[in-house]
């Protein structure tokens, strides 16, 4: 028998920020802060979770940024996945520098596909994750706003020592990744397939075995991918379906145990700040088709579901980038 479905409904925005596509929320439970960024917009937003829009922090980037993390031992700079590779950020200045660059030199030249742009220029990082060693783990994928979407994404680790890695090729849109809490297995999301997968995973090395992988959750409504997703204390997920307008908490059979309905369709990302769970949105890619979607799209929302979050791992570096 299906367990019963817990049900929340969110009818307004705790900012309405009218992000073109929000993303890639991180809570700072030391300042109670919250950080979220608006891919399209090249934005990096901060407000303090008791805050307002009037408290909202903005900076505007001259890339796009599609992931951030904290760096461990280091409150001044913030690790990112962006629009051409793993950067820095910091606060103090506002400045980002790059680090680790995605793509090869052949990458960075013509190759007659995607209207005349290299691959670099085509690609964006989208989501990532730190694993439990300290690892960054970033997905890349088309930028929809240049070209269409197409299999050519790759997922990128980036080691303590600043190395780069190809996990993953041949992906589509990269979203939410994390793992079991004994490291042995990674949860991966490529959202097309509308599908989270469940593979082995060899926490000393960082290799999945991908051959292995089987179907974790299945995005119950037609239209609908699973996007980012977090997880809670009590082992289960958060995960926000982009095209639905549904956050769903799922246990760790599969399961939706409950459902928190939004009053637009295109939710994005969840993360559990203290007990509250923040969620993030893009712009309504079809207002004539869905007019009740756009008012708030691109919004950021704020529901207290009473479970706390798993904390969150940093970037451990072991050399000075």
């Amino acid at each position: 028998m299906p367990p019963e479905i817990k049900r929340y409904k969110i009818t307004e925005p705790w900012l309405n920020t009218h992000c073109s596509l929000g993303e890639g929320p991180y809570w700072e439970s030391s300042t109670n802060t919250l950080r979220f960024v608006d891919i399209i917009k090249k934005r990096l937003h901060f407000v303090p979770l008791s805050g307002s829009l009037d408290s909202l922090k903005t900076h505007q980037l001259d890339y796009s940024i599609g992931t951030t993390a904290n760096i461990e031992g280091n409150n001044d700079e913030l690790i990112v996945g962006g629009q051409l590779g793993y950067g820095i950020f910091t606060r103090s200045t506002g400045d980002l520098r790059w680090i680790q660059k995605f793509w090869n030199d052949e990458e960075r030249k013509q190759d007659g596909h995607a209207k005349g742009y290299t691959k670099e220029g085509r690609m964006r990082a989208n989501d990532g994750a730190i694993d439990k060693k300290g690892r960054y783990w970033v997905g890349t994928m088309n930028d929809p706003t240049l070209v269409d979407i197409t299999d050519e994404g790759v997922l990128f680790r980036l080691d303590a020592d600043l190395s780069i890695l190809r996990v993953k090729e041949g992906v589509s849109i990269p979203n939410g990744t994390s793992w079991t809490s004994g490291n042995d297995q990674m949860y991966f999301t490529d959202s097309p397939t509308k599908t989270i997968t469940l593979q082995p995973f060899d926490h000393e090395t960082g290799k999945p075995e991908w051959e292995k992988a089987k179907v974790f959750f299945t995005c119950p409504v037609e239209g609908g991918v699973p996007d980012g997703h977090c997880q809670d204390a009590e082992g289960c997920f958060w995960i926000a379906c982009f095209g639905t307008g549904r956050v769903y908490r799922v246990n760790v059979e599969g399961e939706i145990i409950a459902e928190i309905e939004l009053p637009t369709r295109c939710v994005t990302c969840p993360a559990i700040c203290g007990t509250e769970l923040v969620i993030t949105s893009a712009s309504e890619e079809d207002p004539e088709k869905y007019p009740w979607s756009k008012e708030y799209g691109g919004a950021v929302f704020k529901i207290d579901v009473g479970v706390k979050g798993v904390p969150l791992n940093k970037f451990k570096m072991s050399v000075k980038a």
